[in-house]
């Protein structure tokens, strides 16, 4: 199940607003969603990643917020990513194009989605 933050909405920072400032470093860590891996572990998206990470990088992503989610809840696929404590999440069907990818960093609590894309082509170590 895909928990949505009630707190998203884009940010509107004031410019009067000091840098460093505890509501600034409070929004900037808001979730966008929440959802449990297949090992139970939870998994959060940043509110700033989705919004300028992966919707600046990967705007075909922009209307599929909860596919990404639910790649991670639900893969049909999964694989260690080439740095340690980061797993690849692919599902099929899923988003814009034939595979979509979420990558999930571990390396801390919780755990969070650092990118996904829409990837036309098979993971490496896909057996179907």
């Amino acid at each position: 199940m895909v928990e949505r933050s009630l707190l998203f909405e884009p940010n509107r920072h004031s410019s009067s607003e000091p840098y460093g400032s505890l509501p600034l470093m409070a929004s900037e860590n808001r979730s966008a969603a929440t959802v449990t891996d297949p090992d139970g572990r939870k998994v959060v998206l940043l509110a700033r990643i989705w919004e300028d990470k992966i919707s600046r990088d990967h705007p075909e992503l922009v209307d599929h917020l909860e596919a990404v989610m639910e790649t991670v809840a639900g893969p049909d696929h999964v694989e260690p990513d080439a740095l340690s404590h980061r797993t690849r999440f692919y599902r099929r069907g899923a988003g814009p194009s034939r595979w979509l990818m979420a990558v999930v960093s571990y390396e801390q609590q919780p755990a969070r989605i650092i990118t996904a894309l829409a990837n036309r082509k098979d993971p490496k170590r896909w057996k179907p």
